[in-house]
């Protein structure tokens, strides 16, 4: 199986493709041949004429343009809703094995396969599944992303214990702490990573400024390989 890892995050909006892109520009610098996918997105405009994820086309142009930009993110949808809400919005429905083999598209032409899920672990994408199933199907060991942000404690550790409870358990590479918004007004900022490290039981890996890198290496190929 190609090596691969699981973008998750603690919620909506708290930076997992930026992340994502980040470690696919550190993967392709070591000369790895990275695939991305995006199993759905939703929240997606159309532009001339066409849905577009953002998202996606993030993803893609980090990784180097692999392969085409629609084995990205196979399924797409526009109102800013849960996936299968969204789909239902436009009298569609998420395709669940889709889904999954999606994922076979990057296999023979990648080296390790950078997976970003939508939303939180256990946010719905279909009517019967969770991000969390399709991390459990790939096997990948997930990358939690955290908002440096107020609140970021107790979501942390909801979304590494819903991934230790998780049918046989979710194996976390470890915790990636992002600030996705240049706010100077919020003192936890200060204070998040150290309370991270002290509360979890899965490694902070590094620390990205808003609109910077990550403040350390991190050898993402060997953690792909868990």
């Amino acid at each position: 199986m190609t090596r691969g890892l699981f973008i998750t995050g603690t919620g909506t909006g708290v930076g997992k493709t930026y992340v994502a892109a980040l470690i696919a520009r550190a993967l392709v610098a070591v000369g790895k041949r990275v695939g991305v996918y995006k199993p759905v997105a939703s929240g997606c405009p159309i532009e001339h004429g066409r849905m577009s994820s953002p998202d996606a086309l993030a993803l893609w142009e980090a990784a180097g343009r692999p392969s085409e930009l629609p084995h990205v993110c196979p399924q797409q949808f526009v109102a800013p809703l849960a996936p299968h809400l969204a789909a239902r919005a436009e009298g569609r429905a998420v395709d669940s094995r889709l889904l999954q083999t999606g994922l076979d598209h990057w296999i023979d032409r990648s080296d390790v396969v950078l997976v970003e899920g939508a939303g939180g672990l256990m946010s719905p994408l279909s009517d019967e599944d969770y991000n969390a199933d399709l991390a459990a199907e790939f096997g990948y060991p997930l990358v939690v992303v955290s908002a440096n942000a107020l609140g970021t404690i107790s979501a942390t550790l909801q979304t590494l214990i819903a991934a230790r409870a998780f049918r046989d358990a979710l194996k976390v590479a470890g915790i990636v702490l992002n600030q996705p918004s240049p706010r100077t007004d919020d003192p936890s900022t200060a204070s998040n990573r150290d309370e991270l490290a002290l509360r979890c039981d899965a490694p902070l890996l590094a620390e990205a400024q808003h609109g910077g890198g990550l403040d350390c290496d991190v050898d993402w190929w060997a953690l792909a390989g868990g």
